[in-house]
């Protein structure tokens, strides 16, 4: 049993929300209780104590979106490469380095995001890959990490044409193999979703092809409408809209999570409502390859389930928070809208796009919830309570202030430090595994 207190403890449970020195109670993965230290302290005397020092014990945080694949990307420069459209970045970049991914390249990649991640606070993520060098076994390796490190994850490939049918055929196999062995498991900690690139690079045949293939075992995660291509694509090619495309394919529904969805028309939006089909915003990766500004506003008034992720342009939630606010005010060209939708879609419906696939209530500490708390150091020289929470976290911390992570009841992070884990040797190896990968795509030694 594990006790996490002294500290100021917010729950994101509506029905005791703040305790100024409280305490989360831990038993096995499960939250047990949570109350006052001193109560939790004289009720639980055996527990084993995480010294929060004072300061902000919170539920993990959750990555509604993110590409473990990009994970050695930091830092490199890819010789010729000088993208001057979204289609340019992938082709140059992202579909480049997938290319040349080996499943130790997938593996090097897991660390180094996983890690990041824990660091960063966040607990959970769902994730999107593509290793078109070595398909077969790569969400199998990337689960061998989170397992190791000890992260929840939700975990799918991602299907394509790009680069030919029999590529295609594996990332389809690999999808249906996935999700069948976590169905066996059964393990709150590792999920699968049934992975699809985007639509300009997917046929009617392919889609026919992933829905028989997954077979109702899970829902689907794409990306849709983020580029202008998408769209275009399918007008000329099918007469129709992307998400007309998804409805006539079968795609959508309560367990599908669209990527992205800038580009979208009224009557879209309508579809996606009415499906209950799930959509993630990813406002930095947006500005980045200035593809647009999604209408979340519009979405949130429609009553679409719309989450926060970060496309793996950073791992720190607290970051995508804040510059989805901006990004929102800037394209409204009104400084007093977005509030509301920024805090409701990382701390409300990241917990509900989780719900529909893992059994115990992530992004709430009550009774019954999964064990994921993150304590962050933040020392506010204004006043601090569960009125302007939100405001001092999107104003006053980052993911750099998380101090202590701990996920399914174990402490996997603490005071800075990971447990249980050999960083330096992780990154002394991940970094050999970057260099062969840089190699390659640079055809000189690194």
């Amino acid at each position: 049993m594990l006790l996490i207190g002294n500290g100021k403890l917010f729950t994101r449970d509506e029905e005791r929300p703040y305790l100024p020195d409280g305490a989360v109670v831990i038993d096995g993965d499960t939250v047990q209780e949570v109350g006052s230290l001193a109560d939790m302290k004289a009720k639980y005397p055996a527990a084993e104590f995480v010294d929060a020092r004072g300061q902000i014990i919170l539920p993990g945080l959750i990555n509604a979106h993110t590409h473990i694949y990009s994970g050695l990307a930091r830092g490199l420069a890819i010789t010729g490469n000088h993208p001057t459209n979204f289609l340019e970045v992938l082709e140059g970049t992202w579909w480049n380095i997938d290319r040349h991914l080996t499943l130790d390249g997938t593996r090097a990649c897991a660390y180094a995001t996983v890690l990041d991640c824990i660091r960063d606070g966040v607990t959970t993520i769902f994730d999107h890959h593509a290793s078109f060098r070595e398909i077969p076994g790569s969400l199998f390796a990337i689960q061998d990490v989170c397992r190791e490190v000890g992260i929840r994850a939700s975990l799918c490939y991602e299907v394509s044409e790009r680069d030919g049918m029999e590529k295609c055929s594996e990332a389809i196999r690999e999808n249906a193999d996935f999700a069948r062995w976590c169905r066996e498991q059964d393990d709150d900690m590792i999920r699968a979703m049934f992975g699809g690139h985007a639509l300009f690079t997917l046929s009617d045949r392919t889609f026919e092809k992933m829905v028989a293939a997954n077979d109702g075992m899970t829902g689907f995660h794409i990306h849709v409408a983020e580029g202008m291509n998408d769209v275009y694509d399918s007008l000329r090619k099918y007469g129709c809209r992307p998400v007309n495309r998804l409805l006539y394919n079968g795609i959508l529904g309560e367990k599908t999570l669209l990527g992205h969805c800038i580009h979208l028309s009224p009557a879209e939006l309508d579809i996606l409502r009415e499906t209950g089909t799930m959509v993630v915003n990813n406002p930095e990766s947006n500005m980045g390859n200035a593809v647009g500004c999604s209408p979340v506003l519009q979405m949130m008034q429609k009553g679409i389930l719309v989450g926060m992720g970060t496309d793996a342009y950073t791992h720190d939630m607290l970051e995508s928070l804040k510059v989805f606010l901006l990004i929102q005010r800037h394209n409204a060209c009104l400084p007093n809208v977005g509030w509301c939708e920024a805090m409701e879609m990382l701390f409300q419906n990241n917990a509900k796009i989780a719900a529909r696939f893992f059994q115990k209530p992530l992004g709430v500490l009550k009774p019954g919830a999964a064990a994921d708390v993150i304590v962050m150091d933040y020392k506010p020289f204004t006043p601090f309570s569960e009125e302007n929470l939100d405001g001092h976290m999107l104003f006053g911390m980052m993911g750099r202030n998380c101090r202590t992570t701990v996920i399914n009841g174990k402490v996997v992070y603490r005071d800075r430090e990971f447990v249980n884990l050999d960083e330096e040797a992780v990154n002394a190896w991940t970094m050999e595994q970057s260099k062969k990968l840089w190699g390659e795509l640079n055809h000189r030694a690194y």
